[in-house]
């Protein structure tokens, strides 16, 4: 891999240090990859997460609270800022407690686009489906609602910090990362499919073909 010149990240890595990294670890998927490439070169354990994920509706259905996940709807905050992929500026909140809930396995995505929102639509390799409305006019939250075997019940809204500072002082002790990379890197392919299919106006993109 080249070194990046510069980079504060390569060098903690390079350094050794356990490093969490707030959202988004990366601008692109590309980038992603690369800090990954380095952590694993060096040994240096690495995670990233949005609060989103430790929220505690969220965890109550991770935890069981109404079975097997058949789907899950979350909507979010959508700015978009330059240089990031479209979804991984704010909207990477909304996508990450989708995937807390959904588990890795997505296969497919499609987005329909217009100027205020983006509905993106996943379907995992089970069949099950996941959508983010990632919201830009009017009001919004970060919030949704799992569907299960046994109820449905409602994800976030936000309410605090506490349970990721916990998971990021845990982290510091033990060095193991409650977050996978494997699952990090789908959520930036997801991330990356939805703007090629924005690009395709709208057409499904396979999540291995973003790579």
């Amino acid at each position: 891999m080249e070194e990046p010149t510069m980079n504060r990240h390569y060098l903690v890595l390079r350094a050794g240090k356990r490093m969490f990294i707030d959202k988004p670890v990366a601008a692109t998927l590309k980038d992603a990859k690369r800090i990954y490439t380095a952590a694993n070169k060096f040994k240096t354990p690495i995670f990233t997460s949005s609060a989103l994920r430790f929220d505690a509706n969220v965890q109550k259905v991770v935890q069981g609270s109404i079975g097997k996940v058949m789907g899950a709807d979350v909507y979010t905050p959508g700015a978009l800022e330059r240089g990031h992929l479209d979804l991984a500026w704010y909207a990477i909140h909304g996508v990450e407690m989708l995937f807390t809930v959904m588990g890795k396995g997505c296969t497919s995505v499609s987005r329909i686009h217009q100027q205020g929102t983006d509905v993106i639509t996943g379907v995992w390799e089970d069949g099950r489906i996941g959508t983010v409305r990632a919201i830009r006019e009017g009001a919004s939250n970060i919030a949704g609602t799992a569907f299960g075997e046994k109820g449905i019940a409602p994800l976030g809204p936000f309410s605090t910090y506490d349970p990721l500072i916990k998971q990021i002082i845990s982290f510091f002790e033990t060095g193991e990362p409650p977050v996978s990379e494997a699952e990090t890197i789908e959520i930036f392919s997801f991330i990356k499919a939805a703007d090629v299919s924005k690009e395709k106006d709208g057409l499904a993109i396979n999540l291995n073909t973003v790579g």
